[in-house]
This record gives C-alpha cells, structure tokens and sequence, in this order.
C-alpha cells in the first residue's frame, strides 16, 4: 500500500483535486496531496487525528507514502498538527463534492475495467460516538442547550420564565432522590413544564439557525417519551416512540435493529460491492431506523446510468446489470424499483409463513389478473381492492371457512381466513418463484457472501469502523465513504494497478 501511493500518489491526487478549497493566492502550510494520503492511511489504520500526526512525523513508511521520505523524522519539513487534519475534513465537508477521494477510487476502478455490471449491497450497523441518554438527562439537556444558543437578552427572558429550582448550569442530571417514585414523577412533571416556558418565551422572537435548532431538539425530546395524564401533570408513557432521539449531543442517531435480537444505538452503513473486484462501488450511511431497501436506489445510480452501455468487465455483455442482497432488500417497492430501471433482481424475498405451521399464502392460488384468490381447499374468492387506491387489497373466504375440513390446518379466526394482497404482489411472487430455482441459488450463493468480507474489511477496527469516531450523520457518511476510498486502494495495490500512458491498468507484479 505505501509503495502504490508512493508511485501513484500524483495521478491519484493532483493539485487540481483540491483547488477549490483554498485561496488561488498564497502557499498552503501543508500541501492538500500529502493530507490526502495521510487521511487514507489513517483511515485504513484505524488512527487518532493526534495518531496520525505522529505516525507521519516518526514512521518514514508514511513519509515515503506521502513523498517526503528525505525529511528528517520529528523536524518541521515532516510534520503539522493534528488540527490540520480536522480544518482539511470541514473544507471537503463544506465544498460541493466532499466525497473526492472515494469518488476517485471509483473512476479508477472504472478506467481499469474492474468495475462490470453486478452490484452486492448490504449493510452493517456503526455505533455513535456519544452514550445513550435517558429522559429526564435530554429534558435537562434541551433545556440547557436552548439557554446557551439563545444570545443574552433572549436567554435572559427564557431564564425569566423558568420556575424551577435549577440554574441549569451545570451538566449532568438533577439532584433527586431516585429511590422515592414521587420524587421522579414531580421532577419529570417540572421539567417538562420548564420545557414549555421555554418554548412560550420564544413566541413573536426572531430565531437565528441556532436557536432554532436549539428549540426544534426541545419540542422533539420533550414530546417523543412525555405524555398528560387525566389530573394535568406530565409523566414518561410506555413504550418507544418511533424514531425516537437518543441523545441531544448526538440527535441524529437512532436506535436500530439488525436482527430482531441484535439492537444498536448509532447509524447504518450501506455499500455496494462489485462481487468479481471486490471494489466498493458506492457507500452511504443512514439513520439506524432506516430500511435496507430505501437507501438501496441510492447506491445502485451509476448501475442505472450505465445500463445503455453495461459498462466494462466480464458482464458488459451479459445484458441487464444484477443486483444481489438479502431478504431485507426483498421489499416489494424495491423489487418494483428494480424492473422500472431494467436491473435483474438476484434478491431474496421472505416467503410468507403463518403462525402454528398452519397454510402460509404460497398455497393459495393467487390470479392477479382475474382478481381472485383460490385457498387449498379450492374455494375461490374475489379480491376486494385496497382503500388507499394504491394497489393491492384483501380476500376474505368467511362463511366458506365454518364448513371447510381444512379449517384447523388454516386458520383459528371465527371471521374465516383473510388473505392480504400487497400492492406489488406480482414482483414479489415472480422473486418467489425465481429463488425455487437451483440455478438460481447457485448463483446467489456463490455471489452475495463476497459482500461480508468486503464489510469484515471496512469494519476491522473498533475506532472508526464499527464505532463511529464522529457525532452526526454528514460528518459519519463521510467519515465513512472515506474509510471506503482507503479500503478501495488498499484492493488497487493488491490488485497490481498501475497509471500508464493510456490509462490505468492492471498489471500484477
């Protein structure tokens, strides 16, 4: 790796790369190039900002990487500060392509025709960089926050109307007596009516970005977990609401699920793979609530904008590009996505169970086109249409359903069996079938695996990689997408890949 950024460390990163970010006038304390590699190798090891510094100041690999290897290791000419490197990140964040270096490993990749027309997508959950914080601690926190973003005349008619026994300086939670259940219910019910004092002293004041950012984090935390009881006062309800903030240093995060018994507070990184290079193709990062299957567009655009062409590699003429993924990219508006944009689906779609083992909806036959629903026992029942208008509807067997000798094998209701048509039933019965086929599973299983060590890859690393080292989701993304860049040429140098005079081409030593 440090020989291929040595050797090609000028084509990858000319100075036209990061024109945009400075003055056209002047010297750069450090060049943008040597920071570039820097970044890289600190992503691909898994560094400190502080890490980094010295690791470039003391390792000469880094140095020979960067291209100063001659410079005498600790002096000036072979170090900076790390604060060099967070001004460098929030110029490319605050620029119209803060993605550059990532972006630069994909052209490569398509120059060295390592990039064909099948794509494998998944996902992997990153852990945020701040602690889970209950309701009473947001609350408090919100509060203070307001305070501290309101300029004085403001923050001092807000103080005005606060009326309980707390200055909300200092941080932390509220001196109570946990123990004593009434203790914590009147210290909820005061917050929450300081929350709202709050709130009303903000009414007909102009709010700048701050403040109001301040005050929307407010109302959230105060009304996701709060709700009024029948005597007046304010308690924590039951339950989660959905999409519920975490934490107020963090509000972005979320509280996700990768399985049903794997939780997460965090975000979810998502990539796709080219499954024959190994080379990351696009990466982004979401909400943790967030579904598969929604971001999923998202990372297949260069798929849809070269299907006129098919691109390079050994697929370019196989015909429509593939798209590989589990269950949880199975949906039926994803698979609908899909045949809109002529991409062949290699996704798996969960076939539908029913509880105690009973008749699952894959044994009966279900005519689109007749709009009729036949169950095991052959009686057939019309499709009534969906209300939303948007597709789809039920089938209600009902009274067939008490004389039926089937009945115990297919349903307990005493209304009779209802089965539920989905809007894009017909994809998501065509993915059924498709994925009966042997060949077909073949395919799938030879294929989709390659996506989990190219995850295992990224994500090797606690700090950086499965725990974010960053608060918020525009600094993870792209925190993350850089990670990916780093990881893409880490595979170029093991690949042979070369800069020649007609391109880059892989030539293995």
């Amino acid at each position: 790796m440090y020989r291929f950024l040595a050797r090609e460390r000028a084509r990858l990163f000319p100075a036209a790369l990061f024109a945009d970010l400075f003055q056209p006038r002047g010297r750069r304390s450090v060049p943008p190039q040597l920071l570039a590699v820097v970044m890289v190798l600190q992503r691909l090891e898994g560094l400190s900002d502080r890490e980094a510094a010295d690791r470039f100041a003391f390792d000469v690999r880094w140095r020979y990487a960067a291209g100063v290897a001659d410079a005498v290791a600790g002096e000036e000419t072979a170090s900076f500060a790390s604060t060099v490197l967070v001004d460098f990140r929030a110029r490319l964040r605050a620029s119209a392509d803060p993605d550059r270096i990532f972006r630069v490993t994909c052209e490569l990749a398509r120059q060295a025709g390592l990039v064909g027309v099948r794509r494998v997508l998944d996902s992997a959950p990153l852990e945020d960089a701040v602690a889970t914080q209950d309701t009473v601690t947001m609350l408090r926190g919100a509060v203070r926050g307001l305070l501290r973003a309101c300029p004085p005349r403001l923050a001092a008619k807000v103080r005005a109307l606060l009326e309980r026994d707390d200055d909300y300086a200092a941080p932390g939670k509220p001196a109570c007596d946990w123990t004593d259940r009434a203790a914590r219910e009147q210290l909820v019910d005061a917050l929450v009516r300081d929350a709202y004092r709050a709130h009303f002293a903000l009414r007909g004041e102009y709010l700048d970005q701050r403040v109001a950012e301040a005050a929307t984090l407010l109302a959230t935390v105060t009304g996701q977990d709060i709700e009024e009881t029948p005597d007046g006062c304010f308690q924590i309800f039951e339950g989660t609401a959905p999409d519920r903030v975490i934490s107020i240093v963090d509000p972005q995060a979320r509280h996700g699920h990768k399985t049903a018994a794997h939780g997460f507070d965090g975000y979810k990184a998502h990539v796709a793979v080219d499954p024959d290079s190994e080379v990351i193709c696009a990466a982004a990062v979401s909400p943790a609530t967030s579904g598969d299957a929604a971001v999923a567009p998202a990372l297949l655009g260069d798929l849809v904008e070269g299907q006129a062409g098919h691109g390079e590699g050994e697929d370019a003429g196989s015909g429509s590009g593939r798209v590989y993924g589990d269950s949880a990219y199975g949906t039926g508006a994803h698979l609908a996505w899909l045949d809109e944009h002529g991409l062949t689906p290699m996704v798996k779609a969960q076939t539908p169970t029913a509880l105690g083992g009973r008749f699952g909806k894959d044994q009966f036959r279900i005519d689109l086109g007749a709009g009729t629903v036949t169950c095991p026992a052959r009686v057939e029942v019309a499709i009534r249409p969906a209300r939303h208008g948007r597709g789809g509807g039920r089938a209600r067997f009902g009274v067939a359903c008490s004389v039926c000798p089937l009945r115990d094998a297919c349903t307990t209701s005493p209304r009779g069996r209802v089965v539920t048509i989905h809007p894009d039933e017909a994809q998501l019965a065509a993915a059924r079938a498709r994925q009966r086929d042997p060949a077909w599973r073949a395919d799938y299983r030879a294929t989709r695996p390659r996506v989990e060590r190219k995850l295992a890859h990224l994500l090797r690393r606690r700090h950086g990689g499965r725990r974010a080292r960053v608060r918020g989701l525009l600094r993870v993304a792209q925190d993350f997408t850089l990670l990916a860049g780093a990881v893409n040429l880490a595979r170029f140098a093991a690949l042979g890949v070369r800069s020649t005079a007609s391109g880059w081409r892989v030539q293995p030593a």
